[in-house]
């Protein structure tokens, strides 16, 4: 939890001393969030890729047979990916606000997530609707003269954040960088405003609760009521929208005291269990209330659809509980701490910053407290030129470390640049090759395969190598 300073509303300039809350969060960085991030945006050319053969999904692309089995595997990775980027993007918003003003943390997301949204849904986001068409042989519009009728939109205010609406207007893929940047923007103004003292209570409170075993877990009941009350989005990768506005806030305050990853680390092994178990409960009862004739089992008010519905949302969060622990643990381990890369520029914000704090006098008190904390999970990066301690590594050991190292942070700083190309890539690819003759899981490897190799090759030819590129895609330009 970060420290605090006094003053703000009333304090003056003689109310300067710190308030150190209860328990800072520990020094140090993190690179498994990068990891796991990493993994998640690769993983969903595999989830997307897979899509072109479910039977259930309604994909922009889909071959002639289909299977079940892809439901299954899109249910293994969707009650878990994307909460966990809400999740980490929650705790980089933490960190940042340390470094920024509320304003400044707003305009920073506006640049680094505003101008890659409509910079893609302008140029490479109308493709997929435009490939749905193409599937059908009596559909011969060109693609110039299928943009106009996809920028035809009206304001709806009740699909907030999604205002936009038309008959073929879409954010696509992008509904993830839509619901952050809003999330982000809400969140600035409480900062800004929210008390510091009762900030502090509060965060005090919760993470005096979970020195209780298991007591990390129950924060798993608000996802899955909502989960069951208000229902899944098919749209959002079978979440509720405003769920993810949860595990984004559960991020937020998981930074700010050492004692909730401290919670998380001791009960990993029985939340990866009861997952497990509620997943196993859950996932049959899903399938089942939408073998129901006319049945959705993501909106029905059937008892079986609740019941599924909420056993994925607590499910969902034991899972995070588990990944984010069990990696923890076997991080802080002793002498398991590896060198790490430079902070990479990625969807959640971790990197350092050279914007300065605002003045404390200009300063709402909350935020004060926000980006006076103590702890990072970012730390510091060793040094370019800073060689491994004598005697302890060989020297072809250095050199794989380094690959290794270098391999982590192209990909690391690629992540935001790879999730906004690979979209429209696999459902190009796709719809090429649905046509072949050939199995479906040769399909599915030869789309997977392709699709990679193309993301990749996109981000290095066509937005790595400018600034303006850069910009483009919300990399940093320094």
């Amino acid at each position: 939890m970060a420290a605090a300073e006094m003053g703000g509303r009333g304090g003056g300039r003689m109310a300067t001393a710190r308030i150190e809350p209860p328990q800072a969060a520990r020094e140090g960085r993190r690179p498994e969030l990068d990891a796991i991030r990493t993994l998640v945006v690769l993983g969903l050319v595999f989830f997307h890729s897979s899509l072109v053969f479910d039977t259930r999904d309604d994909f922009y692309v889909k071959n002639a047979e289909t299977t079940e089995v892809t439901t299954i595997f899109a249910g293994l990775g969707g009650v878990w990916a994307m909460p966990m980027l809400f999740l980490i993007s929650g705790l980089g918003a933490w960190h940042s606000l340390r470094r920024r003003s509320p304003g400044g943390f707003a305009a920073e997301r506006l640049l680094r997530l505003g101008v890659p949204l409509v910079f893609a849904i302008v140029t490479i986001i109308p493709v997929p609707q435009w490939l749905r068409l193409r599937a059908d042989p009596a559909y011969h519009e060109s693609y110039l003269r299928f943009l106009p009728r996809f920028f035809d939109v009206h304001w709806d205010l009740s699909q907030f954040p999604f205002v936009l609406q038309g008959e073929y207007f879409e954010a696509g893929h992008l509904w993830f960088i839509v619901l952050l940047l809003a999330f982000s923007l809400m969140l600035a103004p409480v900062v800004r405003w929210f008390p510091r003292d009762l900030a502090h209570r509060i965060l005090d409170r919760l993470a005096s609760a979970v020195r209780w075993r298991g007591a990390v877990l129950t924060a798993a009941v608000p996802v899955a009521l909502l989960s069951a009350l208000a229902g899944l989005e098919e749209a959002y990768a079978a979440w509720n929208r405003w769920a993810y506005l949860v595990f984004f806030v559960y991020g937020f305050l998981l930074a700010a005291d050492e004692r909730f990853r401290t919670a998380m680390r001791r009960d990993a092994v029985p939340a990866a269990v009861l997952g497990a178990v509620m997943f196993l409960i859950g996932l049959p009862g899903f399938l089942a209330a939408s073998d129901v004739p006319g049945g959705d089992p993501f909106t029905d008010m059937t008892a079986l659809a609740i019941g599924a519905r909420a056993l994925y949302g607590a499910a969902g969060w034991c899972w995070l509980v588990a990944i984010l622990g069990l990696l923890d643990r076997r991080r802080s381990a002793p002498a398991a701490e590896p060198a790490t890369p430079p902070e990479p520029a990625a969807i959640p914000e971790q990197t350092a910053t050279s914007e300065q704090p605002a003045p404390p006098d200009q300063a709402a008190p909350f935020a004060q407290a926000v980006r006076t904390g103590q702890g990072s999970l970012t730390g510091q990066a060793p040094s370019p030129g800073q060689a491994p301690p004598a005697g302890q590594v060989q020297a072809g050991q250095v050199q794989a470390g380094g690959r290794r190292r270098w391999l982590y942070g192209y990909l690391a700083a690629a992540v935001l640049p790879l999730y906004v190309l690979h979209q429209p890539i696999v459902v190009t690819v796709a719809y090429g090759l649905v046509g072949w003759d050939l199995p479906i899981l040769v399909k599915f490897v030869a789309i997977v395969a392709v699709s990679l190799v193309l993301t990749l090759a996109a981000y290095e030819v066509l937005v790595r190598r400018t600034r303006v590129t850069r910009f483009l895609f919300g990399m940093r330009t320094r």
